[in-house]
């Protein structure tokens, strides 16, 4: 049984991680607080997940989603996420993370620096173009007329596949929005950060298929 671990487990991290275990995989999360403040949140979830440190959520995973505030990412455990697919959902916002020379004169994004932190692991961006309300609530079976999409952006192209797969396991289609360098086409202010899928606040959501993530994305200026 492939393993998911979670560096991270708020509004998205948790809710994918919900996802996961309902689609029948295995979860090892964690927070910034420690194992103990998940209890509850593991209970909720079941016989498939469990609580940890970030160090052994991120050695328990196949996969690993990091979501946490991106002025974070130095601390990320980079010894235990050697050579994994790393699902990076985190965002750069100034006025929360401060300011980085790079990513405000556009020479860099927020997942290029994350893969130059964390070394062999394969960093692929996603989840962090929609409220986590309409995450939780669009998930459709694979064929579903009314199956919405997402962006993922990255270097590697078994690590792109490998999220592809997981996204299609837990009810979403994958758009492929190109390398890292490309990543910005998905960041917020751009046409596919929100909208596609509905007005932030509306749990339910609205589909948004892979034909109007791929005309959002080709509609971003920088």
């Amino acid at each position: 049984m492939t393993t998911i671990g979670f560096i991270g487990s708020g509004n998205i991290g948790g809710t994918v991680a919900r996802l996961a275990v309902a689609a029948g995989y295995d979860v090892v999360v964690s927070n910034s607080r420690g194992p103990e403040t998940l209890r509850e949140f593991v209970d909720d979830l079941g016989a498939h997940a469990k609580a940890a440190t970030a160090a052994e959520a991120a050695a328990a995973g196949d996969i690993v989603v990091v979501s946490v505030p991106f002025k974070a990412f130095p601390q990320l455990p980079v010894a235990e996420l050697a050579g994994k697919v790393v699902l990076d959902t985190n965002n750069y916002y100034p006025q929360r993370d401060g300011n980085f020379e790079a990513l405000d004169k556009g020479e860099k994004t927020s997942a290029q620096l994350e893969q130059e932190a964390l070394g062999s692991a394969k960093v692929v961006k996603v989840f962090n173009n929609l409220y986590s309300g309409h995450l939780a609530n669009l998930s459709r079976p694979a064929g579903a007329a009314d199956r919405s999409a997402l962006p993922i952006a990255g270097d590697d192209a078994a690590a792109k596949q490998t999220a592809t797969e997981f996204l299609d396991k837990i009810g979403y289609d994958a758009v492929d929005a190109g390398t890292l360098a490309d990543s910005w086409r998905q960041e917020p202010g751009t046409p596919v950060y929100g909208p596609p899928y509905g007005e932030y606040g509306v749990e339910a959501g609205t589909p948004a298929s892979a034909d109007q993530i791929r005309q959002a994305l080709s509609e971003a200026k920088r």
